[in-house]
């Protein structure tokens, strides 16, 4: 059984959420997919997430502050206005690859593939039950920061719609992304969204 990504813990304020079409409960949650983000408020940036007890982490994954619940069927989401239906990917940055690599790997997780994009990045890749988790880093530890905790750096989403969700406030314009067959936009930071946030076409 592979863990279920439950919630994504945002230090983020609800409101611009909803300006950007997104359905936000009053309790600050907006279920995405079989996942809720969790609007706490603050001055941006990821507070840690919730999984399911599927894996064995207590302590936090590799530094990244990790909350276990029981295994439970999710309540459908509910339909954004932005015709946002799912998370697609969520990355996690880590100064030591082999090490956050490992430590995933030993909560459970199945490594799927490891792909070298150039001399300075390397790239993993994880499935929660759902969503896929990308690990990115360099392929060996920078001096001095072989020590430093893995965090969370951004999510990218599925919007079904992607040219209207596109022609909303702060958000690029489409453009091919690595996937084949599938293109991108980024939500720029001015949409106060608190992290970074793309959008994707559906998988084909």
């Amino acid at each position: 059984m592979r863990p279920r990504l439950v919630a994504v813990a945002l230090q983020a304020e609800p409101a611009p959420w909803r300006a950007a079409g997104f359905a936000v409960a009053g309790d600050g949650r907006c279920r995405i997919g079989t996942t809720d983000l969790v609007l706490g408020g603050g001055d941006g940036g990821f507070a840690g997430w919730t999984v399911s007890d599927a894996i064995p982490a207590r302590d936090g994954l590799d530094g990244v502050p990790t909350t276990i619940v029981p295994t439970s069927s999710p309540t459908p989401s509910p339909r954004h206005p932005n015709t946002v239906s799912a998370i697609d990917h969520v990355v996690l940055a880590t100064p030591d690859t082999a090490r956050t690599f490992e430590t995933l790997e030993a909560a459970g997780f199945a490594l799927r593939r490891v792909r070298d994009a150039g001399p300075e990045l390397r790239q993993g890749f994880f499935l929660f039950d759902d969503v896929l988790l990308e690990v990115v880093g360099p392929p060996e530890p920078r001096p001095g920061t072989a020590g430093d905790p893995a965090r969370l750096w951004g999510v990218t989403l599925v919007a079904d719609d992607l040219d209207a969700a596109a022609a909303g406030d702060h958000v690029g314009a489409p453009r091919d992304a690595a996937q084949p067959g599938r293109r991108i936009a980024v939500v720029d930071r001015a949409a106060g969204l608190g992290v970074r946030v793309a959008l994707m076409s559906p998988r084909a």
